[in-house]
């Protein structure tokens, strides 16, 4: 009997041994599942690289555009009582292109602003952010071979999303025209801007308020590439989510109500930049039915629908804020007020400590010349080819003040533009403010 169980449990064992050899020689090839083509170059992320340093290092984060106090009440309250509330369907699934009550209080806000009535099915799509917005605005639009200007400094996902769409981006930066002290100086060469529309031109990406900058584009800027987009047939996508943080006596033009340019244009807003909430990731493009119908198409195969309850707090954000338009306590205004001392603050602060800011017309950050103050940093420690990222990584580890390094936002061949500066964000409290002011004037004190 021993010695049959001892059999039976050798066996048992070679069964396993069996078992496993098998399983071995079936494990998936490493080879065969790797990335994807598609995504070959953009493994990596400014974003992802520098939350995880803030994370590690825990500096004073002024890096992220977020703001770090509360939202207006009205808005968060809403969303409480949508999620809490008898309408239990305020939970499920909606619209895929937008929930109907928020399509209409756009359709009627922006049908105002560019003097156009609206249907809000059909002029109206709502995507997760912003982001999402202009995503499906290039995926919809562009095929192999097309060619698509970038103005740089661009925000960062432009470039790969129209690499993935299978187009070309073809680049163009600002320079500073004299003094570099004011984002209005800041400006596209207009010959080098018209040798970029070719046969092959597909469409322009624009963003104003813009984001590194501040800039916002007047309108003889604007109207110089809606000219150029009337002449080669080109859709202009306008990247507009700044466009309450404008900074008097600036003002912020909308592209489609050029002449000839609502026809060929995408505007993208956000609700995370309009309420200072980005974390719900809501935004929304206008334009004409049939681009919003294609931009439709790529959303539904995509995330088809968003968040119900979220659309839905928004949508009663509108509605109050619309009632409240063109005064002061509406916060489309109100906001801005509340920053432009943030900003003047920054600015001060930056100047008194060796950096050189460029004061933005519009948006919520502020890039500054950092390299006066290469001489009293070491940066040898840090393996980074570009001299932005060497310095930003440097500041968040040794004084506990994080930026973001602005070479980020340009193409490859363009990075050294960027290399010299640093990208501030000021939507933040005045005490945090305040302690970026006070690292920076110790450290000026030890040098």
């Amino acid at each position: 009997m021993l010695r049959r169980f001892t059999k039976l449990l050798q066996f048992n064992q070679c069964q396993r041994i069996l078992s496993c050899a098998s399983l071995s020689s079936s494990s998936m090839s490493e080879g065969k599942f790797k990335l994807a083509d598609k995504y070959k170059g953009l493994e990596t992320n400014v974003w992802v690289e520098f939350i995880q340093l803030a994370l590690e290092q825990k500096p004073l984060n002024l890096g992220q555009g977020f703001p770090d106090f509360a939202a207006p009440d009205h808005v968060t309250k809403s969303l409480a009582d949508v999620a809490t509330g008898e309408n239990l369907l305020m939970n499920q699934y909606t619209r895929g292109y937008g929930h109907p009550r928020l399509v209409q209080a756009l359709a009627s806000f922006y049908g105002k602003l560019v003097g156009r009535s609206l249907d809000p099915y059909k002029n109206i799509l709502v995507g997760a952010g912003a982001y999402e917005a202009l995503f499906c605005g290039i995926m919809s639009t562009v095929n192999g071979g097309d060619e698509v200007i970038i103005i740089e400094p661009f925000f960062d996902c432009y470039e790969p999303m129209v690499r993935l769409a299978g187009g070309t981006p073809v680049f163009i930066p600002l320079k500073p025209k004299g003094d570099e002290s004011t984002s209005e100086n800041w400006v596209l060469d207009e010959e080098e801007l018209r040798s970029k529309f070719t046969s092959k031109t597909k469409a322009i990406i624009i963003n104003t308020p813009h984001n590194p900058l501040g800039k916002i584009f007047n309108r003889a800027e604007l109207q110089v590439i809606a000219d150029l987009c009337i002449q080669h047939d080109v859709l202009c996508m306008s990247d507009e989510v700044y466009e309450w943080l404008v900074y008097a006596p600036n003002e912020h033009v909308r592209i489609a109500t050029l002449p000839g340019m609502w026809e060929r244009t995408i505007t993208v807003g956000s609700a995370g930049k309009t309420f200072s909430v980005t974390g719900w990731k809501l935004g929304w493009a206008y334009g004409p039915e049939n681009l919003i119908k294609n931009l439709g198409i790529a959303h539904q195969n995509c995330v088809y629908t968003c968040s119900t309850p979220l659309q839905e707090a928004c949508a009663r954000g509108f509605e109050l804020e619309m009632s409240r338009f063109g005064t002061p306590d509406c916060y489309f205004q109100s906001l801005a007020a509340e920053l432009l001392p943030k900003r003047d603050y920054m600015a001060k602060f930056l100047s008194e400590n060796g950096m050189k800011p460029v004061v933005p017309q519009g948006g919520y950050f502020m890039v500054a010349n950092w390299t006066e103050l290469e001489k009293y940093s070491d940066l040898s420690q840090e393996p980074d080819p570009l001299k932005d990222y060497k310095f930003v990584k440097w500041l968040s580890k040794t004084k506990k003040l994080q930026g973001i390094p602005p070479s980020a936002f340009y193409s490859k061949e363009h990075k050294r533009l960027g290399e010299n500066y640093i990208r501030f964000c000021f939507i933040k409290q005045d005490i945090n403010l305040k302690k970026a002011d006070e690292i920076l004037t110790k450290w000026k004190s030890e040098r």
